[in-house]
């Protein structure tokens, strides 16, 4: 089979399309033939080293894909004895995803509707999970609630904004100043150009007494300048850490010790005095988690074939244009996702 391996840790350049073995299926996997891989920032954070639980390089990225069921091995768990050969499928890899088969735990794999396609299903799994599983099981909003959107015209972003429109949540949402119109247009509330304003002012303006969910993926000074947006019982949902990767998606240590310093750090008594919480979410870190993840996959589906969600499709690029695919990322050029078609 045909796969991406990053050589080693560092820019778009260390990927090479290579041809490796097919996948040998362990009890409880299914076998893949992908159709579509999903991009995600976790991705571009793999690449570089910085993201948790990367494997050592050489490796194939990718934590999420579509495609149909090839081979279906023994022993599968209850909950996924319906799988079978020819089904179409959406996945969560834990990397290995940018190739033409991938062997999954059946666990993490969700059968699509005919009605959804292979580029929709790849868009769906990481993206709209991650912010359904932040706002509403962790976050636990509710309708007329207020959240804070960061990087708001990305793949999690949208994500985020389609479903607290479905819900019925007031929406502020920061993103460049090309992007503003975008996030009009498909419902937020108070725009918010990061270049030219002061997002905790324009919160703060809107919502004197302060918001009750602040989604984060950016980190640096953006975590303590996110908290001071919320009021008493608000929630700070942090998913990523963006500030320590710049455009030109070179490692530099300078970057990310800056980012980090820049952190703020939590202890407990203050945040009992403020009624804050900080919420941490890392979809790779849910082991034992999968009958709740496949009930929220479930509920998403649900929603999307309602017309109350549809992923936004940025940009597609074919298999061997991975490195591209990240650059254009790094350059904060996407609205919404970005794919791999195979």
């Amino acid at each position: 089979m045909r796969a991406v391996v990053a050589r080693q840790y560092g820019p778009p350049e260390v990927f090479e399309l290579q041809n490796l073995p097919d996948p040998q299926l362990k009890p409880g996997q299914v076998l893949i033939r992908v159709k579509a891989a999903g991009i995600n920032f976790a991705d571009i954070l793999s690449r570089m080293g910085l993201y948790g639980g990367v494997p050592k390089p050489p490796f194939v990225p990718g934590l999420e894909i579509s495609g149909v069921i090839e081979d279906v091995a023994d022993n599968l768990p209850a909950q996924a004895a319906g799988l079978r050969k020819g089904m179409r499928v959406a996945a969560l890899t834990k990397f290995k995803g940018y190739a033409e088969l991938v062997a999954v735990p059946a666990s993490q794999v969700f059968p699509i509707p005919d009605r959804v396609s292979f580029e929709d299903a790849a868009a769906i799994p990481v993206n709209y999970l991650t912010a359904y599983h932040s706002m509403f099981q962790m976050g636990n909003l509710q309708a007329g609630d207020r959240i804070l959107i960061h990087a708001a015209a990305g793949g999690v972003g949208v994500a985020a904004i389609q479903l607290a429109k479905a819900r019925k949540l007031v929406i502020f949402g920061t993103a460049g100043s090309a992007k503003q119109d975008y996030l009009r247009s498909i419902g937020v509330h108070y725009p918010i150009d990061y270049t030219k304003e002061d997002f905790v002012e324009v919160v703060r303006r809107a919502a004197p007494d302060g918001i009750e969910l602040a989604f984060d993926a950016v980190g640096g000074d953006y975590f303590k300048r996110s908290q001071r947006c919320l009021g008493p019982g608000g929630r700070l949902v942090v998913y990523g850490f963006s500030a320590a990767v710049g455009a030109d998606g070179k490692r530099s240590l300078w970057r990310i010790a800056k980012a980090l310093l820049q952190t703020r750090l939590y202890h407990p008594l203050p945040m009992i005095d403020q009624n804050l919480a900080v919420i941490g979410v890392h979809l790779g870190r849910m082991q034992g988690r999968e009958a709740l993840m496949k009930k929220e996959m479930d509920e998403i589906l649900r929603m999307y074939e309602a017309g109350e969600v549809k992923p936004v499709i940025g940009k597609s690029f074919p298999l061997a244009q991975a490195a591209d695919a990240h650059r254009f990322i790094h350059a904060r050029q996407n609205i919404g996702k970005v794919l791999l078609t195979i």
